[in-house]
């Protein structure tokens, strides 16, 4: 069974709670849409959560979100292939899995796109606090580019996109929040250009801390379904 959920900043005793349930085991997935909170420190402080998920019977599939550090900058991380695309993964934690923007992963005969990163709204106060912020929260020009040349030889059609924001014709935070003016959105208006071009059937993405459903695209927070269903197995308010 394949899985998907938002955000989880660290606290996914709800998973738990579902994997018992439902009697998940390692072959079952669970694809986190960003802000999993994994390399939330990107230093030892994360083994504590790391060492705890390994005890979950499932195997998780993060895409990168802004409150964590990219696999690649911290050198505990190797690469794999895994569904038809390279992942980063530590051997010593082999049911936590982290996508690599631009990649393309086979799920069944479904395909789907991961393409991670946003900014981050609490950069000023995460900073002022001492709290992690990293730059490479959003993607670079390298992943933009590699991103739109992997549509490219897919003939820009594919089955699923998972993200972490979203193109601007889904973003739902309405422009009478203080401070909207000052968010960057450089991510969301190439995102919106990719959505233009694209052929897909469902875009899927975290980040708003809200669950909403679109026609042909869904935003996910603490409720979980199966990857292409549209009832929930589990919707939990925080």
């Amino acid at each position: 069974m394949i899985y998907i959920t938002g955000d989880k900043h660290g606290d996914f005793s709800e998973v738990y709670g579902f994997c018992c349930k439902n009697k998940t085991t390692r072959d079952d997935l669970m694809i986190v849409l960003g802000d999993a909170g994994i390399n939330y420190h990107a230093s030892e402080k994360d083994i504590y959560l790391k060492d705890s998920l390994l005890q979950y019977p499932i195997t998780f599939f993060c895409i990168h979100g802004n409150h964590e550090e990219r696999p690649e900058y911290i050198g505990s991380y190797y690469k794999k292939i895994w569904c038809g695309g390279a992942v980063s993964f530590e051997p010593q934690y082999s049911n936590i899995l982290f996508a690599i923007d631009g990649e393309i992963y086979k799920f069944g005969k479904k395909k789907g796109i991961v393409i991670g990163g946003a900014y981050s709204v609490d950069r000023e106060y995460r900073l002022l606090a001492g709290l992690p912020w990293f730059q490479s929260e959003q993607p670079s020009e390298k992943v933009k580019k590699r991103v739109e040349k992997e549509l490219e030889k897919i003939g820009w059609k594919v089955d699923y996109v998972f993200s972490h924001t979203c193109p601007l014709l889904y973003e739902p935070t309405p422009k009478e929040v203080i401070g909207f003016e000052k968010i960057d959105r450089s991510t969301e208006e190439w995102l919106d250009s990719i959505a233009k071009k694209l052929q897909y059937t469902k875009w899927y993405f975290g980040h708003y801390h809200d669950n909403i459903q679109y026609a042909d695209a869904e935003l996910l927070y603490e409720g979980i379904k199966e990857l292409g269903k549209e009832d929930y197995l589990q919707k939990l308010g925080r």
